[in-house]
């Protein structure tokens, strides 16, 4: 039974699958990190199952009883004048299989200078994006497999022009409480747009997501490993500045191979006390990390690291995440239990 439902889930959506990841598509605020625990262990990860409200932002069949009457609220010092957070709660309907949950995410993206074609001063316009979700998770009885969904209505707002679309989010989640062991899928932004910014319809940034992670028996450390864009397996690109220069004068492109492709889909966390009142977490983002390093420079792109600490019924969690050189973020959260 366990077996058939992972199989026509992971069927179901696999032929849903967009083969693109970046700058063909609308809305692409909805696949940022806002919740500092998420981005620690590296980003995207979708196999946490305890209090975290945060994680059903990401995978809808995270949410849980234990979420009941947790309030999160995030906040991202992100890249230049950018900033970004979100809101989340859940509420229990039946402790034994339903909860429901809320969110809310929202994009800041500053004050510009408007000019037209001559050069000329148009005035300032601002531009800010905002996604409400409302998730809903339930436990198939008599087994370990939870399945859920949220739905999110999408504004946007880019100058003068504007936008309004919808979107699902669907997961599946074996938990293994014996082992500790958490194996989790997730179909992210399937919808559409139902006003457009300016008649041209855009596609929305639609997301495979797998994770598997597990606690260790004898060490207090639950590791994550997570393959993300698995809508496109191709997502490698040969660099120009890696390429060689032949004997005979002509120029060598890098290769790329499979195994740099199963790179550039991984994500690797790491959390120490998963289960006690202060936490540590490290994450590295392979995909990040090519990308953005500089070639013969070692600047650490792609690393994340962070903490939690909770005190009676509030918990803060901080993250620092390394893109660039010169460009680095900060993640601020606080979770309160409002039972």
């Amino acid at each position: 039974m366990q077996k058939k439902t992972l199989f026509y889930f992971f069927l179901f959506i696999t032929t849903l699958a967009s083969a693109q990841i970046g700058g063909k598509y609308t809305y692409q605020f909805l696949n940022l990190i806002s919740s500092p625990r998420q981005a620690a262990l590296g980003g995207k990860i979708i196999t946490n199952y305890d209090k975290d409200v945060n994680q059903a932002l990401f995978n809808p069949a995270s949410i849980n009883y234990t979420m009941d009457n947790q309030l999160s609220l995030n906040y991202v010092n992100y890249l230049g004048d950018v900033n970004y957070g979100s809101a989340a709660y859940a509420y229990m309907w039946d402790r034994r299989a339903q909860t429901f949950h809320a969110g809310v995410t929202y994009v800041s993206y500053g004050q510009f200078d408007g000019y037209d074609e001559l050069g000329n001063e148009t005035g300032s316009f601002t531009g800010n994006e905002i996604a409400l979700s409302l998730g809903y998770a339930y436990n198939i009885p008599w087994t370990d497999i939870h399945i859920g969904a949220n739905a999110k209505f999408i504004n946007s707002k880019l100058e003068r022009y504007n936008s309004f679309g919808g979107a699902l989010d669907l997961g599946i989640m074996y938990v293994n409480e014996e082992l500790e062991l958490n194996i989790a899928l997730a179909a992210r932004n399937l919808g559409l747009q139902f006003t457009t910014y300016a008649g041209a319809q855009e596609r929305l940034p639609f997301e495979l997501i797998f994770g598997i992670s597990q606690k260790l028996e004898h060490v207090p450390i639950r590791w994550h490993v997570t393959l993300e864009n698995l809508q496109q397996w191709n997502i490698a690109f040969a660099n120009p500045a890696r390429a060689e220069q032949s004997i005979e004068g002509g120029v060598n492109e890098e290769k790329v191979t499979f195994l740099k492709n199963v790179i550039r889909h991984t994500i690797l966390g790491m959390e120490l006390f998963p289960d006690k009142g202060f936490n540590i977490r490290l994450g590295y983002n392979f995909r990040r990390g090519e990308e953005l390093k500089i070639v013969d420079q070692r600047n650490f792109s792609g690393i994340t690291a962070g903490f939690g600490l909770r005190i009676n019924k509030l918990k803060f969690d901080y993250t620092y995440a390394r893109y660039a050189v010169a460009a680095n973020t900060s993640m601020f959260g606080v979770t309160i239990n409002l039972q």
